[in-house]
């Protein structure tokens, strides 16, 4: 007897990442070794020096320096329009590059890839995700983001929230630091696992 619902092959690796399984947050292969693979990866002569290359649970940022600008600048406004130009030259000629890297990224560490540059005092984000966040607030916490609503300084609670984790991480980026470099012993710990005797 055949049932009229038919079987269906989800939860067995399709339409998600390889890591990804059956409802449950799970978290993405690691990405320790990021930096060097695509300091590795890239082409010669596309950065000055090595990526930089910031990684969380769902993204991967690569901000690469460009060659300086030649030439002479009345102002730095001047300066500023070459370096945005320089820069927008680089994100159309590597284009198709960049892609064929991120598809191969997101393949081997289960995150997306987003671009970016870096020229002098001018530094630009291609394709950068932005990814929802749940959380629960308290009144006294709705209000302080309703302020920043009515004031002007947001247009919603959203982007007053995120307003609120910029500025907190502009005014704590030391001890952030610091907290990022105490959780990465404590991965290298993790997975070096206990000693056997």
């Amino acid at each position: 007897m055949h049932s009229r619902f038919g079987r269906t092959a989800r939860g067995r690796g399709r339409g998600g990442p390889p890591w990804a399984g059956g409802g449950r947050r799970s978290e993405p292969p690691t990405a320790a070794d990021a930096t060097a693979w695509f300091t590795g990866r890239l082409p010669e002569g596309w950065f000055v020096g090595g990526p930089a290359v910031t990684v969380d649970r769902e993204e991967i940022l690569v901000v690469g320096e460009l060659p300086p600008v030649d030439g002479e600048f009345a102002d730095d406004a001047e300066r500023a329009a070459a370096e945005s130009g320089r820069i927008s030259r680089f994100r159309e000629e590597t284009r198709e590059e960049r892609i064929e890297i991120a598809r191969q990224a997101e393949h081997r560490y289960g995150r997306k890839v987003a671009w970016g540059a870096s020229l002098g005092g001018t530094e630009e984000l291609f394709t950068t995700l932005s990814v929802p966040v749940m959380t629960r607030l308290h009144q006294p916490e709705r209000m302080v983001l309703d302020t920043l609503v009515d004031a002007g300084v947001a247009r919603s609670r959203s982007e007053a929230l995120a307003w609120a984790v910029r500025l907190v991480g502009r005014h704590t980026e030391d001890w952030l630091g610091e907290l990022r470099e105490a959780l990465s012993k404590v991965d290298e710990l993790r997975n070096r696992g206990p000693e056997g005797g």
